[in-house]
């Protein structure tokens, strides 16, 4: 669990509290980078292999995300060392959720709020505001998970928030280049909860899934994928791969496939030295946090890839948790995201246009300007 490769600069992070509990054998990590413009907001993941600077990395992300979509949140993340047995027995799981929830009690929710990430979802966070005791440790509850009856309740981040963003941030980058939606071809990496939202809502607008890849490898077909029948064999089979008719391949192929737009939605680093130069696609929008390094974006945008960055395309779960932390129903949740990023990622393109940068330079830029000023207000009290 070394720190050696976190950068600290004028931004963060501020905090880097590793914990652990004899009695469940968790270990977890937190790390609170920068809470200029309010308690740091992330996500809670758990597997075998997270590490310090992967949560510093995801939390730096957030501090960026929370800035770009505007919003009352600072930057953090955190990450529970969980072997592969534990996040699949039921009992285990919420005992380690609970035991990380009561150690970082000291700063949360002052200081942090959590919410769903890898291998955590509704139910995880309803056991971990049970154990913190304070129904603002984190967002994406259940629905029926109320501080009050008939009053503020969970929206869960299974309704889709982030890929529903996904959606319209695509939708934003396609006009930008002026591609008509209907009969785009696409493909999406991870069937979970971001990827399988943005193929449902781009396949609804008439855009073509060909490929969609999960754990278990990808499914392909030019001809283009049911998405409701994708999904039935998804939750019944529990793979992708079991789509028929189509093409089998290893995951990481699906990178290699010919389409116009492409949708990291998994973890991060899926773009890499072994496959940036054999990606096709005219767009890529970045559903997974960190999907590449800015290194590879470099490279891509070289070639004349328009790639929206993470933060500003993924930025929907985040504009729902606000949703939720201030007490506004699904609805009202649903046009938030809608609204904010539509508006930041033309704002993003708009700039980087001008400019004649990629884009992820000039989100940088509108989001340290934001930071920034919040940071020299804070100190001038």
């Amino acid at each position: 669990m070394a720190e050696d490769s976190i950068q600290y600069d004028e931004f963060g992070p501020e905090k880097v509290i590793q914990v652990s509990d004899r009695k469940t054998g968790m270990r977890g990590i937190l790390v609170i980078d920068n809470t200029a413009k309010g308690p740091g907001k992330g996500g809670i993941r758990m597997t075998p292999t997270v590490t310090v600077d992967e949560v510093f990395r995801l939390a730096r992300v957030m501090t960026w995300k929370t800035a770009m979509a505007d919003l009352p949140f600072g930057g953090a993340k955190s990450g529970i060392i969980s072997p592969a047995e534990v996040i699949k027995d039921k009992a285990r799981k919420k005992e380690f959720i609970q035991a990380f929830s009561k150690a970082i009690k000291f700063v949360c929710p002052k200081l942090y709020i959590g919410a769903p990430d890898v291998n955590t979802g509704e139910e995880e966070m309803r056991w971990f505001v049970e154990a913190n005791g304070s129904w603002k440790a984190a967002t994406g509850k259940p629905a029926d998970m109320c501080a009050s009856p008939g009053k503020k309740c969970g929206i869960p981040h299974e309704y889709g928030s982030t890929g529903f963003g996904v959606y319209h941030s695509t939708i934003v980058a396609a006009e930008k280049l002026k591609l008509p939606l209907k009969g785009l071809t696409f493909a999406v990496e991870g069937f979970g909860n971001v990827g399988s939202f943005a193929a449902k809502y781009l396949t609804e607008a008439g855009a073509k899934l060909v490929a969609v890849s999960d754990s278990r490898g990808c499914i392909y077909n030019k001809d283009g994928i049911d998405f409701k029948s994708l999904e039935e064999v998804k939750k019944e089979t529990g793979s992708v791969t079991n789509y028929k008719p189509g093409s089998v391949f290893s995951g990481p192929n699906l990178f290699e496939i010919e389409v116009d737009i492409l949708i990291p939605a998994a973890l991060p680093d899926s773009i890499n030295k072994s496959n940036v130069e054999n990606v096709k696609a005219k767009i890529i929008v970045e559903g997974a946090n960190i999907p590449m390094t800015v290194e590879m974006e470099d490279i891509l945008h070289r070639r004349g890839v328009l790639v929206v960055p993470d933060f500003v395309a993924n930025a929907g779960g985040v504009i729902s948790s606000y949703a939720e932390y201030r007490g506004k129903s699904p609805e009202e949740m649903f046009k938030l995201v809608e609204k904010k990023v539509r508006k930041n990622t033309k704002q993003t393109l708009i700039l980087a246009k001008k400019k004649g940068i990629k884009p992820r330079d000039a989100a940088m830029q509108i989001v340290m300007e934001r930071v920034r000023k919040a940071m020299a207000k804070r100190n001038s009290i």
